[in-house]
């Protein structure tokens, strides 16, 4: 059983979190009667909530060396986000729910990469694991939708509540299982400090600009496809919706497989092959006019993510120590990164060549990313050549 709660774990996160995200501009809208300007203040105030919190319990989860606990509690946080939710009448105290509650019962996820690092699992591990959360977000949204459509808003409150049980439940017998082993007795697993990179501070500072903008760039593409599509390449927009599908489910099986290539080649190595398969992707996509080679340009999208998504996040890891605080770094990427994607959608109106000028731009970010990872990969071999060897 013990082998099934960390898959489930993982599942059982990915879904909360594929439930609410997609949805929750649709709850403030018809529940709370927000408008469209209201629904984005809002949202922009609960995804600084979540920045902060991603930080700070993660952090705080470091100090204790100990990350159930505080994940059981994101998980209890997530019902009474639910309830309340579910009771308040107003848009403010909506508001203030979600930033109090919202924010710190998000981090679940990041305290279940944190806790397995922490327990001594290997990169090949963690990307497995973050696959079963790519499962859950290719069947999650279109799952959320249909509950909406066929009971109405509130009834998602309802699907994600049951989930948040779920997580509850799957992490109470994670802290049992926990407590048996060290009770018995049985040694803590090895920290494999041998998959540790070394880069100092600023090779990890280079690392994390390196990624807001490998994440800018991938958020962009996925949120501007569907109107690039119809607008720009004069096909249906149906075909950006299969092109997104094609991808989501490519993904998995690009996450498996950059998860056995952990444990014969370097994550900054991998990362590389990513940001050259984004870079053809971008520029594919820039000049593609019809639908075919949308469609075979996923494969590379989907490795593109693998490197980004997968091995970036034990990237994270191995570079910073405290795995609480790496991994809410990490997670934190894709926010900010989220940020910057609002300026390149707007080159898409702004230049002569149009809406093209946005993928253009994610290749030419994408090949700085590569530069600066490159140049980060150059200063670990440097650092590793001049520790002593008792060190290593």
């Amino acid at each position: 059983m013990n082998r099934l709660l960390v898959p489930t774990s993982a599942l059982m996160w990915g879904l909360q979190i594929a439930f609410l995200s997609p949805s929750l501009a649709l709850i403030l809208s018809t529940l709370y009667g927000a408008s469209t300007t209201e629904i984005g203040w809002v949202l922009a105030i609960y995804n600084a909530s979540g920045f902060i919190a991603s930080l700070v319990v993660p952090a705080w989860a470091d100090r204790r060396q100990e990350y159930l606990g505080p994940m059981l509690l994101s998980g209890v946080l997530t019902v009474l986000l639910v309830l309340l939710l579910a009771l308040v009448t107003t848009l403010p105290l909506v508001t203030i729910v979600l930033v109090v509650v919202g924010g710190p019962a998000g981090v679940g996820v990041s305290l279940l990469w944190a806790h397995l690092r922490h327990a001594g699992a290997r990169p090949a591990q963690i990307v497995n694991t973050r696959a079963i959360v790519s499962v859950a977000w290719v069947a999650g949204p279109p799952l959320a939708t249909l509950v909406i459509g066929w009971f109405g808003p509130q009834a998602i409150l309802l699907a994600i509540a049951l989930v948040a049980l779920a997580n509850i439940g799957t992490t109470m017998l994670m802290i049992r299982g926990h407590r048996a082993a060290l009770a018995s007795g049985t040694p803590p697993a090895p920290a494999h400090e041998e998959d540790d990179v070394s880069l100092g501070t600023a090779g990890i500072v280079l690392v994390t600009a390196a990624f807001v903008l490998l994440q800018a760039t991938n958020a962009t593409a996925m949120s501007f496809l569907a109107v690039y599509v119809p607008q720009t390449m004069g096909v249906d927009v149906v075909w950006a919706g299969i092109a997104l599908g094609v991808a989501a489910g490519l993904e998995v099986p690009a996450l498996m497989i950059v998860a056995r290539l952990t444990t014969r080649h370097s994550s900054l190595g991998l990362i590389l092959t990513s940001c050259v398969a984004g870079i053809a992707y971008y520029l594919g996509v820039a000049v593609a006019t019809g639908p075919i080679l949308l469609i075979a340009l996923q494969v590379l999208n989907a490795w593109c993510f693998a490197g980004i998504g997968g091995v970036g996040l034990t990237l994270f890891q191995q570079m910073i120590r405290r795995p609480g605080l790496s991994t809410g770094l990490y997670m934190n990427t894709r926010r900010v990164g989220a940020i910057l994607s609002g300026p390149l959608i707007v080159l898409g109106g702004a230049t002569a060549l149009g809406q093209r000028a946005t993928f253009l731009a994610c290749a030419l970010l994408t090949l700085v990313g590569l530069l600066i990872i490159a140049v980060a990969g150059r200063r670990s071999s440097q650092i590793v050549a001049t520790e002593p060897a008792s060190t290593r």
